[in-house]
């Protein structure tokens, strides 16, 4: 589920996010203004018990991913899956985030087809033969939040599909491999979109990925287009966010369904896919902390051979 997150300050009296002890304005306030950054506060960088802690959420979102595979098929409607994603959740003493989060009514979103996001699971919605599926999980685990999403081809898909979903899948995965200490977050998007362009597809600009920790969405925005107004903080080890381009066939424009205030679809009716992991920025490189190493050999990296996250 995506949303905007609202953007963190900092102020000329606040300790330097560096960790040196002095005031931000005597240590990295002048370097920051020169280079037209905006840094990161302490509040953006988990402590070790925080990580370990979204390192749980992801495990465990990651597991749930891997349990929902094997019933993503044609012929089950989006209702069970649902169901089934809510049972495994509160069995496991987990809480699934997106119900009842502002206002949603269900505890996964499955966008099909032209759906780009937030496609509300009905029991008319069954699966078919050719559809492409996007399954988003959020969960909450001891206060932490896991959130990642797969598309999904639903039996023998058009050549078009299939090559959307692989283009969004490599999409993803160079964004989280640009998810480096010391890279700004504008070098996700410039490693996104022109790669997504240069496949005949576009990037959807009206949501993005976020910060993500104890909420849902956290302190900044994580845009997957380059826009020279997007969030220009500079990523530090102990950082987590989220990577989840959404990648259309035709233009990027979306519409939302005026009935349900929710549903999202490409303004020309073109296929949408879209893939997110949530990720802990390290000294060493990104740390997926939702990526199994099963999805890796069943999913991601089939679509893209030879692709890596490092």
């Amino acid at each position: 589920m995506n949303t905007n997150a609202t953007t963190h300050t900092l102020s000329r009296n606040d300790p330097c996010y560096c960790g040196s002890g002095k005031k931000y304005k005597k240590c990295h306030m002048l370097l920051d203004q020169k280079q037209g950054v905006a840094p990161p506060t302490p509040r953006l960088v988990k402590t070790p018990a925080e990580i370990e802690g979204m390192r749980r959420a992801g495990a465990f979102n990651g597991e749930l991913m891997d349990y929902m595979r094997q019933f993503v098929k044609a012929g089950v409607s989006t209702l069970e899956l649902d169901t089934l994603a809510h049972e495994y959740t509160t069995q496991h003493g987990h809480t699934p985030a997106c119900l009842g989060y502002k206002g949603y009514p269900k505890s996964i979103c499955t966008s099909i087809n032209q759906v780009v996001c937030h496609g509300i699971p009905s029991a008319k919605e069954i699966l078919a033969e050719g559809d492409i599926m996007n399954l988003d999980l959020t969960t909450i685990v001891d206060g932490f939040y896991g959130d990642s999403s797969e598309t999904f081809l639903i039996g023998n898909v058009s050549e078009q599909a299939r090559h959307l979903v692989a283009v969004t899948a490599k999409a993803m995965l160079l964004g989280i491999a640009a998810c480096k200490a010391g890279n700004r977050l504008q070098a996700i998007a410039e490693a996104i979109e022109p790669y997504a362009v240069s496949q005949g597809c576009s990037v959807v600009h009206q949501y993005t990925g976020h910060g993500i920790g104890t909420n849902f969405h956290e302190n900044f925005s994580v845009y997957h287009h380059i826009d020279d107004e997007a969030d220009n903080v500079v990523l530090q080890p102990g950082m987590t966010l989220t990577v989840e381009p959404m990648i259309n066939l035709g233009g990027w424009e979306v519409v939302t369904d005026s009935r349900d205030k929710w549903t999202v679809r490409t303004k020309d009716g073109s296929l949408s896919a879209q893939f997110e992991h949530t990720v802990l920025v390290t000294g060493s490189g990104p740390e997926p902390l939702t990526l199994t190493p099963s999805q890796i050999a069943a999913h991601v990296l089939v679509a893209v051979p030879g692709m890596s996250i490092s």
